[in-house]
This record gives structure tokens, sequence and C-alpha cells, in this order.
């Protein structure tokens, strides 16, 4: 079974390597997008200290909804979705599979250029572990929330719609304890409750988004 689990990531990996246009598009987002709020702030350097947080985790956000429509719809549209299914490895931990691979092709690179952008936006060096250690969580439960999502829309019209509807709600606590936990490591108080707050929400949703997404993966091949 574990052999099933990491050949579903190291498909999907190689996938991604052969056809990097999605992590590609996510990375350029995420930098585009923090690279407007300078333009549109102003150049005030305590301005721009005061808003990275946020800004960093918000385009994080949007960068990793980019790829959620096809991290199940192309094995439908293929017909592989009902291979996976039948490979003996339970839908919950197929769907898990693929959160993984999306968080390592989309999350992984997000967290890399953080660090250029929050140089880039003039945050103190001492907010950096605060920015990294809570995007490792953070990215793993949006990957766990965006992959729920994306398998309860699979195949409905409109489904590329629908899905920041239903994501965005989920990964609001996300987006407001990360940010904290850098403001409050760059104002110099202690980050480590938000990081705990964080540390919680991803240990709710590892058990909880493969079963729902399993669910979904099975209504959807049906």
């Amino acid at each position: 079974m574990m052999r099933l689990f990491l050949g579903i990531i190291g498909r999907d990996l190689r996938l991604a390597l052969r056809h990097g246009a999605d992590t590609l598009g996510a990375v350029l987002f995420f930098i585009l997008a923090g690279a407007l709020f300078p333009l549109a702030l102003g150049p005030s350097p305590e301005l721009l200290r005061r808003m990275a947080p946020g800004v960093i985790w918000v385009c994080a956000l949007l960068a990793a909804l980019l790829p959620l429509d096809r991290l199940f719809g192309s094995e439908l549209e293929d017909g592989s979705l009902d291979h996976l299914l039948l490979t003996g490895l339970p839908p919950a931990l197929v769907a898990l599979a693929k959160m993984a691979a999306h968080w390592l092709t989309t999350g992984l690179p997000l967290l890399i250029a953080a660090v250029p952008m929050a140089i880039m936006l003039d945050m103190p060096t001492h907010a950096f572990p605060a920015l990294l250690a809570g995007l490792i969580p953070g990215t793993m439960a949006l990957s766990l929330f965006g992959g729920m999502a994306a398998s309860i829309v699979l195949g409905a019209r409109r489904g590329g719609v629908l899905l920041p509807l239903l994501v965005l709600p989920l990964v609001t606590p996300v987006l407001i304890f990360g940010a904290a936990a850098v403001d409050s490591a760059r104002i110099g108080l202690a980050w480590a409750p938000d990081m705990e707050l964080l540390l919680a929400i991803l240990a709710g949703a590892f058990p909880l988004c493969p079963l729902a997404a399993g669910a979904g993966l099975r209504a959807a091949a049906e």
C-alpha cells in the first residue's frame, strides 16, 4: 500500500517536471502579485514592513489556488481516475497522495519564493523564521483544504468558479494566524501561540480532508 501511495506521488512529480507550467505559473503569480503592492501603496518602507505579512500570505493563498482545478480534473478527463481507484489503495489515500504532490509542486516552491518576497517588502530578518515556520503547515493546510474542495466540485459545471468559493472561507483562519505570527515576530512579541493554532488546524485537516476528498472521488467516478 505504501508503494502504491508513493507511486502516485512520484507519478505526479514526474508529470509536474515534464509539464511545469502550473508550478511556474503559481510562482510567477505569487511574485508578480506581491510586486504590485509597493506600486499601489507607495514606497514607504514602514508601510511595506507593516503590510508584508498579510501581503505574502494572501499572495501565497491565491497562488496555491491556481493549479487546484487540475488536481483531479485531468485524471477524470483521460479516465486514469478509475485506474487509480482500482489499484486497491483506499480513495482517501489516493486523494492524500495527490494533495501531497500538490504541496511538493506548489507549496514548496512558494515557500522558497517567500524569502525574496519578504526581502522585497523590507521585512525585518528576525521575522523570517516565523514566516517560514508558519508557511510550512499553512501551505500544507491549503493543499488539504484545496484538494478536498477540488474533489467536491469534480465533474461539476462551472467547477472552476465554485472552487475558490469553497476554499477561501475554509482557509481564512490559516491566513489570519499565519499573518499574525509573522506580525508578532516583527514587533518582538511571542509568535508561538499563533503557530500552535496553525498546527492545530493542520492536525484537524490531515485526517478529515482526505476522507472527504475520497468520498468526492468515488462520487465523481460513479
